[in-house]
């Protein structure tokens, strides 16, 4: 007989009391998009194996080693989604988003999947919330995007993290750029695969994380340098309005991010509580994106991808408390079947109205269904017995100071709803 099973490696399970701390943070995150005027979107989990190979970028990691690809029973080759915007780029140009009010400014949250190596802080499933405005090439919408994600950290209680940001210029500017980029790197002692990368698109191998290839590329040019007017002027704009908001940065020119459909403004958040997985956030600009997903009008773009798996790591590198958060705000003690099948209704008709609502199952007794009620988090014990019953009252213990009184069985959803305040 084969032993129990256990989850695919590197796919991480969230379950109570711990689940309360990872859905703080995704709503937290996603909350702060929604103040800001993104508005819902939820994605296919998988999606034709052309939209990511041509969106994200046939060059990259995550296309060339790390997707889940299969073919289905159509014969048809689909990909378990590795990251969000090109499907939301796909369903704005599906749907003629594109075509009405601009910019559309979209937020989502899920799992998303990689084939990676499996360590603290990078799993094979992991859990963002995102963000994406399409439709204005605008600097203010830049730093706009920038803030959502800023805010959602600090309302977390998020401190020790840093926004590091820069340009990947324009058309304008990345072919000068590109031609010094090859001609710096065709001249190191590169491995093939690595020159190969070179060749198909040098900025990745600024991205290569080996310490010789960093070594190696230590002294190569900077696109920041070789910014157009044009792409310097935005870049100085998006700075300016982060300044307005309040958003702390550091211009980090040697910063890629592994997609390749980045272009000007591209930023990342980093937690050096972390260790080597440091990134809990990033996203940039994606000029041309549309065009290559198959829209007739070329509309920009602008999002970020978030951590939820690393986010909570950060709170817990920083020692924020976690939320503990009450499983209902009230439990009910039931003792004897009567008081159960009574408490039963009580407790229907309490989570009617909108007042949550747990009970001590599988006859207990009055020790230890107490005890149930303290480590549940609820406010408020009712608790029936049969000499209450008889008498159509009902205990109220208030679990925080102990106070304790009787009420009517037909006044308790009223006398709970004015305790509970």
């Amino acid at each position: 007989m084969s032993g129990a099973f256990q989850a695919p490696r590197g796919i991480p399970d969230y379950f109570p009391p711990n689940s309360a701390d990872f859905r703080k943070v995704r709503d937290t995150l996603t909350d702060a998009a929604r103040r800001a005027g993104y508005g819902h979107i939820e994605l296919p989990i998988f999606e034709e194996t052309a939209l990511f190979a041509r969106g994200v970028g046939e060059s990259t990691d995550v296309v060339s080693k790390e997707m889940y690809t299969f073919t289905d029973r159509g014969d048809r080759s689909v990909t378990l989604r590795p990251e969000g915007t090109a499907g939301v780029v796909r369903a704005v140009i599906q749907h003629g988003l594109d075509r009405g009010q601009l910019p559309v400014k979209v937020c989502y949250a899920g799992p998303f999947f990689r084939y990676e190596k499996p360590q603290t802080g990078r799993y094979r499933q992991l859990q963002q919330v995102g963000v994406e405005a399409i439709g204005v090439d605008d600097p203010a919408l830049d730093a706009e995007v920038v803030a959502v994600a800023d805010e959602g950290y600090k309302r977390l209680g998020l401190s020790g993290y840093r926004l590091e940001i820069t340009s990947l210029g324009d058309d304008a500017s990345r072919p000068r750029y590109r031609e010094a980029l090859q001609e710096f790197l065709f001249g190191l002692d590169l491995d093939e695969a690595t020159r190969k990368r070179a060749e198909i698109n040098p900025l990745r191998v600024l991205d290569d994380k080996r310490p010789e290839i960093r070594e190696a590329t230590a002294n190569a040019p900077l696109l920041i340098d070789y910014l157009s007017d044009e792409a310097k002027a935005h870049f100085d704009l998006v700075l300016a309005n982060l300044d307005r908001l309040g958003v702390a940065y550091e211009i980090n020119p040697r910063l890629v991010r592994g997609l390749d459909y980045y272009t000007k403004t591209t930023f990342e958040f980093v937690h050096d509580g972390l260790g080597a997985q440091s990134g809990i956030g990033g996203g940039g600009r994606y000029d041309g994106l549309m065009r290559q997903l198959g829209a007739k009008q070329d509309l920009s773009g602008i999002g970020f991808g978030i951590g939820v798996d690393r986010t909570m790591l950060a709170l817990e590198a920083e020692g924020v408390a976690g939320t503990q958060a009450a499983r209902c705000q009230v439990f009910g003690v039931p003792l004897g079947a009567d008081a159960k099948a009574e408490l039963v209704g009580v407790a229907g008709s309490l989570r009617a109205a909108g007042i949550s609502v747990d009970l001590a199952y599988g006859d207990r007794g009055l020790k230890g269904a107490m005890k149930a009620a303290d480590r549940s988090g609820a406010r408020l014990a009712l608790v029936l017995g049969e000499n209450e019953l008889a008498g159509r009252r009902i205990e109220i213990k208030d679990l925080g100071n102990g106070e304790q009184q009787q009420v009517s069985l037909d006044d308790v959803v009223a006398e709970v709803t004015r305790l509970l305040g």
